[in-house]
């Protein structure tokens, strides 16, 4: 290992020959992460061209045009099971209560290519079965998996329930999500901060669940008489019995201060509450919304899980019902269903022994209270479940299996499509059109189905200002030209962005070892697909030329490194490249033990075309002793290469570390690791640390290699045990795998093992 790094260079250990016909092997070998193509020099402003025009990376599910408009549907008998089966001529799609043929039907499988390819087909786009289909015209499975988010609704949730919801979660993250599913935890507070992102790393998903708290706000007076929302809300409604109830209590503490007094004070009591509770249930819906909203990057239908303790909601009001409607619009067009929790489980609506409590003797507040309380609040989680096209998973104590059931019957649905009125593809003012959806016949099946949309997009949902403030606004936007941005800034949005950008394809690979008088060293490998790349410039002095910028987040969101580099590109280096397509660059970063994010942006300076990446590292702290393992880096060594003479001293040329993880099936992977804090048993020669390779697929061993003693000999440094070997991926089907490499050390008694994704194509 060299002291020190040269810009993009980084080599591992010295190779030797590896034998192609054993798994695994105590070897070492070199995986060059040099990128022939690419040459890094020190990034300056230069003379931007005009960048052409970029395609919107989003797409939104709805699209309200001369295409289709698509709506997912669930079916459900009397006893909750999904119907199977169901033609589309037994469906009626009714928009705005006007009858609509249905002009695409399918049945999809959630987390699949078939979805994916679906889709796209209601949407009036490729043919489905062609991106679905391998060579041999075998439709081969994507293996994508789940996308979930968690909203916990912490302004509505009391630290018992808070608990609770942690529990419900935590055992979905270890119990329930799969190999390539990913998930996200939200906070209607956003105290998760920046941990609130989708992930498929357990760990920082564990991290943002222990973010997770009550924040509940209190939202009684400090009235000797306390008033609660649901008694607030019927004073408002003019329930004469109520607030007979409230005026008679005033006028016992004041008798002085007269009836009428006492009847406006109580509605003022009222009104002030009910205006607090708005503000409250403001705050989760812009929250939600923009959880629901952000979600429309992700592939395929999303599931959110809303969990609350209920609250007030006032369903005939206007601004009520927009809110509701906005909600519904995002998720039709984000492809969201929206299942909502009550995270009390079973409760009989009595107070609490901390709660104050009313003196009603003549039983007043009897018909409000109680179980009709419990009622009221948990109306809002009906209400919002019902508009997104989901279920309201109330009264029960086992939150975890109400989790696995919502899994598996949203696993399943059908696809509606039908065409637009030609007035709603010409746009103007945003219309809210009502869906509904029934199969023919049967009034005993139950239909699931987002209630509708907006026919165009309505504007971000802020708090609302003075007519004064929205005229000044207008005016503002109406003749203010937004400046060019310049090449640094949109590098910087694109790392900032919530979902990587992909219009320039860029993938990011990370790995960290221990390197001597260095410490932890942290490389990101960044991989550009060079035939996105626009070469300008005469037949002998084609050039392209890409900024490339990377940053390193702590798990508070603070930017502890960076860097920022300018490569340009050959097609005749490009050429030299095995596969002749791929720009790899890398760059190292010094790190402390913790929790991290790496984030990176490329950007073709010709064309403009920006392309993002990120991935989320955990650094371990060797100081504790613990036995630990270096990230595993993969290289790809073709068939081609195995014919190769070796060299004069018995080795085999090293192969190119990949970035993006993406490997033919004729190739094999080449991978190697570090072994750390391995226990001595009497003397180095007597170490006694077994290895065990296995890959999963769906969470199921596929290969599992013999437990094998690592081989020290000629090893000097046994602080840095190095393995290396080699995987066939000749009978492995195409899909998604995870390598996995676990290290036991027998004479300490300990364990500790490694993971990485792979794709073979």
């Amino acid at each position: 290992m060299p002291e020190k790094f040269p810009a993009g260079v980084f080599y591992l250990m010295r190779t030797e020959p590896i034998p192609s016909k054993r798994l695994a092997s105590s070897l070492l070998l070199c995986l060059c992460l040099l990128a022939p193509a690419a040459r890094a020099r020190q990034s300056q402003t230069p003379t931007t061209p005009t960048p052409a025009p970029r395609q919107d990376d989003s797409e939104e599910v709805v699209r309200v045009s001369a295409e289709l408009v698509q709506t997912d549907v669930m079916v459900f008998d009397k006893s909750g099971k999904f119907v199977d089966g169901l033609k589309p001529e037994q469906f009626e799609l009714r928009v705005d209560d006007k009858p609509q043929p249905i002009i695409f039907f399918e049945r999809i499988q959630a987390g699949t290519l078939n979805e994916d390819a679906q889709l796209a087909a209601a949407r009036g786009g490729a043919n489905r079965n062609a991106s679905a289909a391998s060579g041999d015209g075998v439709v081969q499975p994507l293996d994508r998996g789940r996308s979930l988010i968690f909203f916990v609704d912490d302004l509505h949730l009391s630290p018992p329930s808070a608990s609770r919801a942690r529990t419900t979660i935590q055992r979905f993250i270890d119990d329930e999500m799969k190999q390539n599913d990913e998930a996200a935890i939200y906070s209607a507070t956003g105290q998760v901060g920046f941990l609130q992102q989708m992930t498929g790393d357990r760990t920082v998903l564990r991290a943002a669940l222990s973010r997770v708290k009550s924040n509940a706000v209190s939202l009684r007076d400090a009235d000797r008489t306390p008033m609660t929302e649901v008694q607030a809300r019927a004073v408002e409604q003019n329930d004469l019995q109520v607030t007979e109830y409230f005026v008679t209590q005033l006028l016992r503490e004041f008798p002085n201060l007269g009836r009428e007094s006492a009847l406006n004070t109580v509605r003022a009591r009222a009104r002030t509450l009910m205006q607090q509770i708005n503000r409250v249930v403001f705050n989760t819906f812009v929250a939600l919304e923009h959880a629901v909203r952000n979600a429309s990057a992700l592939p395929g239908r999303k599931l959110i899980f809303f969990i609350s303790d209920g609250f007030m909601l006032n369903v005939e009001d206007a601004q009520v019902r927009d809110r509701l409607r906005r909600i519904t619009d995002a998720a039709a067009r984000s492809g969201v269903v929206v299942y909502t929790m009550d995270a009390r489980g079973l409760t009989s609506g009595m107070p609490g022994a901390d709660e104050r409590v009313v003196f009603d003797p003549a039983a007043q507040l009897v018909r409000i209270g109680g179980s009709s309380e419990v009622r009221a609040m948990q109306e809002p989680l009906h209400t919002l479940a019902a508009e997104t096209g989901g279920r309201a998973l109330l009264n029960t104590n086992s939150l975890d299996l109400a989790v696995t059931r919502a899994l598996k019957e949203t696993s399943v649905y059908y696809l509606l499509a039908w065409r637009p009125e030609a007035v709603e593809a010409r746009g103007g003012n945003a219309k809210f059109r009502r869906i509904e959806v029934s199969v023919k016949d049967r009034p005993d099946l139950q239909v699931s189905v987002r209630r509708g949309f907006y026919t165009t997009p309505p504007p971000p949902l802020t708090r609302p200002k003075d007519a004064k403030d929205r005229k000044g606004a207008a005016d503002a936007a109406a003749t203010t030209t937004p400046p060019a941005k310049s090449i640094e800034t949109e590098l910087f949005d694109a790392v900032k962005a919530t979902y990587p950008r992909n219009a320039l394809p860029t993938s990011l690979a990370l790995g960290y070892v221990n390197a001597p008088n260095l410490g932890m060293v942290l490389t990101a490998s960044i991989d550009i697909e060079g035939e996105s790349l626009s070469f300008t410039g005469g037949k002998d002095g084609k050039t392209a030329v890409a900024d490339v910028i990377g940053a390193v987040f702590d798990d508070q969101g603070k930017l502890v490194r960076s860097s920022k580099h300018e490569l340009g590109i050959s097609p005749t280096a490009l050429e030299q490249r095995n596969d002749g397509r791929r720009v790899i660059y890398s760059v190292q970063y010094r790190l402390m033990p913790g929790l991290f994010q790496v984030r990176v942006a490329a950007r073709d300076r010709t064309s403009g075309r920006t392309g993002s990446a990120m991935q989320w590292v955990e650094i371990p702290d060797l100081k504790e002793q613990r036995l630990a393992l270096s990230s595993i880096f993969l290289g790809e060594r073709t068939n081609e290469a195995q014919a190769e003479q070796t060299a004069a001293d018995g080795s085999t040329p090293g192969v190119m570390l990949s970035a993006d993880r993406r490997f033919a099936r004729t190739s094999w992977i080449r991978f190697v690791t570090y072994i750390y804090n391995a226990a001595a048993s009497g003397t180095p020669a007597q170490m006694d640390v077994a290895l065990q390779v296995q890959v999963f697929r769906d969470d199921q061993p596929v290969i599992t290699a013999p437990l094998r003693k690592v081989d020290t000999t000629g090893v000097t440094d046994l602080a840095r045990i190095p393995y290396a070997a080699e995987i066939p991926l000749e009978t492995l089907p195409v899909g998604r795998y995870v390598l996995q490499v676990t290290a036991i050390d027998r004479a300490a008694k300990s364990s500790a093992s490694q993971r990485v994704n792979f794709i073979v194509e």
